[in-house]
Order: structure tokens, then sequence, then C-alpha cells
């Protein structure tokens, strides 16, 4: 870690980078705000938002808070690439069956999936679900235009019963836009997204990425204490590629702020796991032996969407004898949640994958707003927290390579 990273901390500046998210950024600004006020008045301080004016710069907003006997202001901004997930969206429903048939495909062939299974069950489970439940879908649809074919052939036998296929178009069509119950639709472009490369990141998703790394870069000139970036679900991967461009490309001055990176229910598994991840892997490697940034590592056993405490540079099996990072620690659900707010949220499973950004009603040595709007750097948050005793480490992934 670098000479600064455990000044106090007086300004912040934090750069957000959302999963695989097609909604509009406002959205992080209200959660942030609903539920710092709540996790305020469970540990006793203070913490205020304003918006970002027009012409203030990409979407964001301001944080004054008193925590821990210090005043801090953070600059809090969203990295959007919700654009793209939108557009990688727009599909028909043939199209997305043929994406289901190409994704299962890429990951149990390369074998992917069988690996992935070796971690934790619940996020194979996660990205078995949109198969299986478009499946059941398809099948109920093509079951009742049997019945209707079936009723025509008895009732009307000069007609062709072969007209009854005509009622599985709307069928579909009605499960998918209901699918704001279902997730299905939304699940299966996710996983989809990351399979039709085979793990290499897209040309549009590279030229984002290109522009969250410009984005982040000035602000090491600052004058502010500690500049941290958290990536959340797939944002982390793409964190860590962001952070290792930054570092290579010299952006990271040794007399400059903390530089701090907080992943957060990560998947990286899902996608470091796949032939083609090469980038991935490699900053992957790089990143955990970088002195010039502190990694913590965030997940919880009842998240079912998250590799929970899976070493993502380990299980990658691209570790070396010189890791350092990422420190990997537990939000510990069924211990910083009262049993009444546990069996409310424990079946809510996109909701809890969000619960890392939300209030504890009984917080452990994890805090999302003491880490973004507190007077402790990340690294002096957690210099003496030692990993969990539970986290997997051991190298799971076929393709460990990190060039073609």
């Amino acid at each position: 870690m670098g000479k600064n990273s455990h000044r106090e901390v007086r300004r912040r500046r934090v750069f957000y980078i959302p999963g695989y998210d097609p909604i509009h950024p406002r959205r992080y600004r209200e959660l942030y705000r609903k539920e710092g006020a709540a996790q305020a008045a469970v540990s006793g301080y203070d913490i205020a938002l304003t918006a970002k004016t027009p012409g203030d710069g990409p979407y964001g907003w301001h944080v004054d808070a008193e925590i821990e006997n210090g005043q801090t202001q953070a600059d809090v901004e969203v990295l959007v690439w919700s654009d793209i997930v939108r557009d990688s969206m727009e599909q028909g429903i043939t199209a997305t069956y043929v994406q289901l048939a190409r994704t299962a495909w890429t990951y149990i062939v390369s074998g992917a999936l069988g690996r992935l299974m070796k971690l934790r069950k619940g996020p194979v489970i996660a990205a078995l679900y949109p198969v299986v439940f478009l499946v059941v879908q398809l099948v109920l649809a093509l079951l009742v235009a049997w019945g209707i074919g079936a009723a025509i052939a008895v009732f009307l036998p000069w007609r062709v019963g072969f007209a009854a296929l005509a009622v599985v178009p709307p069928i579909l069509n009605w499960f998918r836009k209901k699918d704001g119950k279902f997730f299905a639709y939304y699940l299966m472009h996710d996983y989809a997204y990351s399979a039709a490369s085979q793990g290499a990141n897209p040309p549009e998703l590279e030229a984002r990425m290109g522009a969250f790394r410009d984005r982040i870069a000035p602000s090491l000139q600052e004058d502010v204490d500690e500049v941290l970036v958290v990536g959340h679900s797939s944002g982390a991967h793409l964190a860590v590629s962001i952070l290792a461009d930054l570092v290579r490309g010299g952006h990271v001055p040794k007399d400059g702020p903390a530089l701090a990176f907080l992943s957060l229910g990560q998947v990286v598994p899902m996608v470091s796991f796949l032939p083609k991840a090469y980038r991935l892997r490699a900053d992957l490697a790089f990143l955990s032996t970088c002195p010039a940034v502190t990694w913590v590592d965030v997940t919880a056993p009842g998240d079912g969407c998250a590799f929970a405490l899976c070493d993502p540079v380990s299980v990658t099996g691209v570790a070396k004898d010189d890791k350092i990072w990422p420190l990997v620690v537990s939000a510990a659900f069924t211990k910083t949640l009262s049993p009444e707010r546990w069996k409310e949220l424990r079946w809510r499973f996109f909701r809890l994958h969000f619960q890392y950004m939300c209030a504890f009603d009984r917080p452990g040595d994890y805090d999302y707003f003491r880490i973004t709007a507190g007077p402790k750097t990340l690294a002096e948050r957690y210099k003496d927290r030692q990993p969990s005793k539970s986290r997997i480490e051991r190298a799971v992934n076929k393709f460990p390579q990190m060039t073609p």
C-alpha cells in the first residue's frame, strides 16, 4: 500500500460501477439516500446528500457526513453503462432462445459450468434458472397449442390442427411482459453478454471501460485524500481491468490520494472461467500483486447471486507467489441482519444481491456508508482485518492462460 493509504480522509472521490443493469442511475442515488439515512439512525452518525447541479459532470451526488468523530465530504459518481445493457437486451423472443442455446453450449462444452459448480451452487443455480424457466415457458406454450389443436381435431376435423401453434407467440410474449417478476429474460441476456465472446470484452464495452479510466485518472491528481472505486456484481470485473490499466498506464502518482477498490457481490468466475477471458485473467493477476491499490472483496454466503467468499484471483488459477490482494471478507448477512430482517429478505434473492449497499440493523465491521463517507481510508479501516476463514482459494478454472 502507498504511503498515503492510512491518512485521515476529509475529501473523497467515489466511482461506482454498477453490474449488468438497464436502470437509470438515479436508482443508485435514491438507494444511497434511503439506506444511508437508515444506517445513520442505527449507527448514530449523520449523513446528508445533495444532488449534483447541471453542468457539474456525469451522474452522481455529493455527501456531507459526520462519522467516527470526523467530518468528511465525498463526491460519488456513477460510471454508466446501462445504455450498453439496454442495447444488448433488445432481442426478440426467437433471438433470446437462440442466445439460450449458444450460452448453454458455451458454458457446458467449455467445461466452465462444471468447474463453477465446484465453487458455489447459488450463482450456478441463478445462471441455470433463466435457461430452465425459458424452456418451461416454451413447453407450456406448446402444451396449450397441442390442447387447442386436439380440440380442433375433435370438434372441427376439417380444420388443420397445426393452426393452434398461432397461440405460442402470444403466450411467450405474455411471459416476456411479466419478466419484471420472473427476471428470466434479464438474466439470460446478462449471462449471454459475456458468453457471446467467450469472456472477451465486446468492443463497445472495452471502449466504455476506457472512458471510465479517463474519468477516474484526473481524480488521482486532485486534492483529495482517497479515490475509491466500487464495483458491484458484474461491475467488479470491469473495475479490475480499469484499475489495472490505470496503474500500468502510470496514472497513479506515488504522492497522490490513496487508491482503493471495493468489490461487492462479485461474479468474476462467471467470466474469468471462459476460454477467451485472457484480459481479465491477466488483470486479476496484475492487480493482486499491486501495492498501489488496496483491494477488499466483500461477499456473503446469504447472497445466492454472488460467488461468496471465493477469492476471484485464486479460484481463477492466476495467483502468484507475491499475491497480496484481495482481502476476502464476509458481510455475514445472518449476523448483521436481525432474525426478523433476515426472515423478511432471505428469499428475495435479487434484493439480497444489493444488500451490500444497504443498511444493516446489526452492523458488523462492514458498513458501506462508513467506507464511502467516513474519515478512514479503506486500507486503514481493514488494516487489522483477517480474511474470512471459510474463503475458497483453490484453483478451479480450466483456462488460467493470460495470453491467447
